[in-house]
């Protein structure tokens, strides 16, 4: 296959990627959180290919992305409270919500499990090429599976542009963490994967004081429910070692390793022999999770014998920072 074509965000690339997705192909287009290799979700070939050119097992279930809440009625069985009250919060935007699947949806997407994962994004090249094709797309992240997750047009170039053949520019993410994901599937909501809405927002709009959050234990004793759940994912190759907030990397010894810190301050206070690197000038954490996945590649590709990065407080966003970062350095 030649290299993928990267096509401008022009009304003309809304037209040609909906035809596109119409046939039963591939697409990576942007959204406010990674971009997505989006196929039609309910067409089987497609979704195949999804997870052939990503290299995904097929234990790890899809998203699967609407434009409105008429798709998720019939993607679905049933519609509790919990879910209107989170979709009239939060959609569009970085929110995924796992509900009872409808039979129309294949089991190839959801993993097997009788529930389907579910997003209304608000990027809006995403939503008009939604809107546009007509169609619920399956749009996992736009890279081989484990690896960093992409954040521009450019990342998905480089780790898929000799596998597909349309990627969709629509310029840096600008949440850059992968969304939120809430079960409401059961008889209490449940936080399965942090991201940039905070669990304080999620209790808050479902008017209660705080919602449960599956432990890592609880993950590894059930079905994977949702994506991002495994231990290890988003990983660079490179040896990486998380520092507690505050703290500094150990004395260098030899090699070439680089310290990617929270702040410049804290980068520029790193023992001598590292490279140093920050996520945000002064350590504000969306900013910093906007910059992670980017950094993370461009590190990657200076052949480091190791790489420390320092690990956020797990409150707000930081806990969804902290849980990529884990995931990231596992081995």
């Amino acid at each position: 296959m030649p290299k993928a074509q990267i096509l401008a965000g022009t009304a003309d690339t809304v037209a040609r990627a909906s035809q596109y997705l119409r046939a039963g192909q591939l697409v990576a287009l942007p959204t406010e959180t990674v971009y997505g290799l989006a196929g039609h979700a309910l067409n089987k070939e497609a979704v195949t290919n999804i997870f052939r050119v990503k290299g995904r097992p097929l234990i790890d279930p899809l998203i699967v992305h609407i434009a409105h809440w008429e798709q998720l009625e019939a993607l679905t069985s049933a519609q509790p409270e919990a879910a209107r009250l989170l979709a009239k919060a939060f959609w569009p935007g970085p929110l995924t919500m796992i509900l009872p699947k409808a039979e129309s949806v294949p089991e190839l997407v959801t993993a097997g499990n009788p529930t389907v994962a579910l997003r209304m994004p608000a990027h809006p090249l995403a939503r008009s090429i939604l809107q546009a094709s007509g169609l619920p797309l399956a749009a996992p992240s736009a890279n081989p599976f484990g690896y960093i997750s992409p954040t521009t047009a450019q990342h998905v170039a480089d780790s898929l542009g000799e596998r597909i053949a349309w990627i969709v520019d629509g310029g840096p993410c600008e949440r850059g963490l992968e969304s939120t994901i809430v079960d409401v599937s059961g008889e209490k909501p449940r936080l399965l994967r942090p991201g940039p809405i905070p669990p304080e927002a999620i209790a808050s709009a479902l008017g209660i004081d705080s919602i449960a959050v599956a432990t890592k234990s609880e993950r590894e004793d059930i079905p994977v429910e949702a994506p991002g759940m495994l231990t290890r994912h988003y990983s660079p190759r490179t040896d990486m070692t998380l520092i507690p907030c505050g703290q500094l990397p150990p004395p260098a010894r030899g090699g070439q390793a680089a310290w990617l810190a929270l702040s410049r301050a804290s980068a520029q206070n790193a023992p001598r022999g590292y490279a140093r690197y920050w996520l945000s000038e002064t350590g504000n954490l969306d900013e910093a999770a906007a910059a992670l996945f980017s950094l993370l590649r461009k590190l990657d590709s200076q052949g480091l014998d190791h790489l420390y990065v320092e690990e956020p407080a797990k409150t707000g966003v930081g806990l969804a920072l902290a849980d990529r970062l884990q995931r990231a350095a596992s081995r």
